[in-house]
């Protein structure tokens, strides 16, 4: 017969829309406010993940996902929200608030290394994607410690949670173009200490007026 089995549910949220994403910059720790846009997919996201009655939710020290995390815990109606420093954004060094087609101008090497293999980029003063994705999974292994048998909301940005799914699935490189999430997505793992992590749903967007895509 089947039973249902003790685990913990992962929602992995990344942050609305800012004038960083619409511009086409490069944001890294460039503290961006949300736009108006991202105003309202952050209240449309907090409406989808209130029906799955999160118990605690973290997010990254940048404006952006707390603006984005302030919504959902709105919605939600509680005020368990904290900040982690392990969710925060990758630290881009130079390339941070620049645009990227000047980037390409200015860097054609190391602009398509970030095209075709980011995870072999080397910036003088920056993050890798290694370094983010240990971080990352360290603050994910200690908050599902922390809560095992929950459900937990992580808001953070793309070059945090992409590194952090393949991490969690063991997704070899090149790993960081083989998944895509938009702007105010969620995406659900779960955990279970026998089986460990599994992903249940990736970039769900059903919920928001307007998809903002970006590819590069």
């Amino acid at each position: 017969m089947a039973t249902d089995r003790e685990h913990t549910t992962i929602i992995l949220a990344r942050h609305g829309e800012c004038q960083g994403n619409r511009e086409e910059r490069f944001r890294g720790r460039v503290d961006y406010p949300l736009n108006e846009r991202g105003l309202e997919q952050a209240e449309d996201l907090g409406k989808a993940i209130a029906p799955m009655v999160p118990d605690f939710i973290y997010t990254s020290p940048l404006l952006r996902a707390k603006q984005t995390a302030t919504a959902i815990a709105r919605a939600c109606s509680h005020k368990h929200l904290f900040e982690c420093e392990g969710l925060n954004n990758i630290n881009f060094s130079f390339w941070e608030g620049r645009l990227k087609k000047e980037i390409a101008l200015e860097y054609p090497s190391d602009w398509e290394t970030w095209l075709t293999y980011p995870e072999k980029l080397r910036l003088f003063g920056a993050e890798t994607l290694q370094e983010v994705q240990g971080r990352a999974l360290r603050a994910l292994k200690e908050l599902v410690e922390k809560h095992y048998g929950d459900t937990i909301v992580v808001v953070s940005h793309r070059t945090v949670l992409k590194p952090l799914i393949a991490g969690c699935l063991n997704i070899p490189e090149p790993y960081f173009w083989k998944t895509h999430m938009d702007t105010a997505s969620y995406s659900i793992l779960t955990y279970d200490y026998q089986r460990g992590y599994g992903l249940f749903s990736l970039n769900q967007t059903a919920h928001l007026k307007k998809v903002s895509t970006e590819w590069i």
